[in-house]
């Protein structure tokens, strides 16, 4: 599933869009888990500081 994700990205309009990873701590356990989302280059600012809030 992956390798279409990538191949997709590569096209001419995938070059718009990034891989953000959001590293958050579970107040319970204190385990760290990690978000990956696909963001519009316009918008990597808003999905970090939107991550950091949670």
């Amino acid at each position: 599933m992956a390798k279409k994700v990538v191949a997709t990205l590569k096209t001419g309009k995938g070059k718009e869009y990034s891989k953000v990873i959001t590293m958050t701590r579970s107040p319970k356990t204190g385990a760290y888990s990690f978000k990956e989302s696909i963001v519009h280059n316009d918008h990597i600012q808003d999905a970090i500081s939107s991550a950091s809030k949670k």
